[in-house]
């Protein structure tokens, strides 16, 4: 079966033999050829097999964009093993939970980039995460804790695994292996491990090629690497394609544009806030942004058109498209041939061997094109499930194998889908998933809160942030609620606003009506 795939671990010295020469990745004044960067992916693969990583193992990752990160990509997949990307915005308790989670044998991070300490930070949750009982070693990139290895220790010790051994453990890799647990926030709580495969490399190959990518690509990579839309849109792409990649730690708008200048960028990726505040920053400080080719801006939602709109002239054309983490990056995605309407007023068109259908909202049956109702998917993209969470998958698929998104959206004439919003209740700030039942929960431990609802309130640049209402028997400031998080959630999922009423409007049955909540939120902020 492997014969009619491309698997993860092979997509660098697939590169190497096709583009050997050629500039694979520029980070800060580094450079390597594509030859180069799979030279490097294997030297890191032969230190995890030096480490012990058995075949099926789990890899937690937890770094900043980094080069590191891209060998790590690759070279965990390559030896059979399963990536677990960390969200770098994680703190102590969010990591605790998913690396236990996700029985991670082995994590590997970074001790600190700019004013982030993440050493620092497992060092708080050591003691949960040893408590777990699945994790044996701790890879430091940088000044190394107590009681971890350092990344230069696992990869000299890797020179003592042979080019063989490297070979025969690749050799057994299948497609229907674990590629990643990639962690997205649920309607339940905690973050939940949406298991792939390696059968979505087909689908970002196909869509490298929808949207005419090729060698001569100088993709601009600052978009989070733990994410699959950096993961497949920008890494992937490059290497998939023979391009190459400018690395960024962290978005910065303009340190993006100054490198698209320097460097002939030909690609650009985002939301609607990374594309808002790339036109902010060109709009104070012009850049010969002429190069440009071509980039991709997930549109279709009535607050991401103005963006969408202004971005064709003052950069390149953009397709749109639709994916979760449950599907991969993108299972729907427009055309560079499509009309301008097409591109920034919907979310594409199904990709190849992805199906779409709109069902009624209340009843299930199928709805017509043009009827809006409740998105399902279907096809070789969609996750196998959630890791250890049997109930929560048999929640979101059918008997069929249709997988329930969450969303609200419609089907045009056309063929084009158009995102309108989430029937599950659930907040999408700046691109990231906040799950309120997981904040709620995290805030009712705070002495004094009897109540508690996290809504989402509208907001310019990240569409929406998370608000909470609060119900509470005693004297309490807002600050002291919001201290209770910070340091300990990531920062996207604590409130920016706290707002005391007396009690919760609620249902006949007693839910609380929190899109009564959303328009009070509207009146008193």
């Amino acid at each position: 079966m492997n014969a009619d795939w491309l698997l993860m671990g092979d997509i660098p010295a697939r590169a190497a033999r096709l583009w050997g020469d050629d500039l694979a990745l520029a980070f800060r004044e580094q450079r390597w050829t594509h030859r180069q960067f799979a030279e490097d992916v294997d030297r890191v693969a032969k230190g995890l097999l030096a480490l012990g990583l058995a075949q099926g193992d789990h890899v937690a990752v937890w770094m900043t964009n980094r080069p590191e990160w891209l060998h790590l990509m690759y070279a965990i997949p390559r030896v059979g093993a399963c990536i677990v990307p960390l969200n770098t915005r994680y703190r102590t308790d969010d990591v605790a939970y998913t690396v236990i989670q996700s029985q991670s044998r082995f994590l590997i991070s970074i001790d600190q980039s700019g004013p982030i300490n993440y050493g620092e930070m497992l060092a708080d949750a050591s003691a949960q995460i040893i408590e777990g009982g699945y994790l044996e070693a701790i890879v430091m990139l940088g000044e190394h804790l107590p009681d971890t290895i350092g990344w230069d220790s696992m990869i000299e010790s890797g020179k003592s695994v042979s080019t063989e051994a490297l070979a025969t453990r690749a050799g057994a890799v299948t497609v229907e292996d674990r590629m990643m647990l990639a962690y997205t926030s649920g309607t339940t709580g905690h973050p939940k491990g949406v298991v792939h495969s390696h059968k979505p490399v087909r689908n970002t190959a196909e869509r490298a090629m929808l949207l005419g990518h090729s060698k001569n690509d100088v993709h601009m990579s600052y978009l989070p690497l733990f994410h699959a839309y950096g993961f497949s849109e920008v890494a992937m792409m490059a290497a998939l394609t023979g391009g190459s990649q400018v690395l960024f730690d962290v978005f910065d708008p303009d340190e993006v544009l100054d490198a698209v200048e320097k460097e002939n960028g030909t690609v650009l990726h985002g939301f609607d806030s990374h594309w808002a505040d790339l036109t902010r920053a060109q709009k104070l400080q012009a850049r010969d942004v002429s190069s440009l080719r071509v980039g991709t801006l997930p549109a279709g939602m009535e607050s991401t058109v103005p963006v969408a709109r202004e971005v064709q002239d003052l950069f390149c054309p953009t397709t749109s498209g639709f994916g979760m983490s449950e599907t991969w990056a993108f299972i729907a995605s427009s055309h560079l041939s499509d009309s301008l309407e097409q591109r920034v007023e919907a979310s594409g068109y199904p990709m190849y061997g992805i199906e779409f259908q709109i069902r009624d909202l209340d009843d299930g049956r199928e709805l017509q094109a043009g009827e809006t109702g409740a998105l399902f998917v279907r096809g070789y993209t969609v996750t196998s499930g959630y890791w250890g969470k049997p109930e929560a998958t048999a929640e979101v698929f059918d008997a069929d194998g249709w997988l329930d998104t969450g969303d609200v959206a419609s089907i045009r004439p056309d063929g084009h889908v158009v995102f309108v919003g989430r029937h599950k209740d659930m907040l999408k700030v700046g691109g990231e998933n906040v799950s309120p039942a997981e904040v709620e929960g995290y805030l009712l431990n705070v002495e004094g809160i009897e109540e508690i609802a996290v809504v989402g309130y509208p907001d310019d640049r990240l569409v929406e942030v998370p608000v909470a209402f609060v119900v509470a028997s005693s004297q309490l400031s807002g600050d002291e609620i919001l201290e209770r998080c910070r340091g300990k959630i990531a920062s996207f999922k604590i409130p920016r606003h706290v707002i005391f009423i007396d009690e919760m409007p609620t249902t006949p049955s007693g839910k609380i009506r929190k899109v009564e909540l959303r328009e009070w939120a509207k009146t008193r902020l």
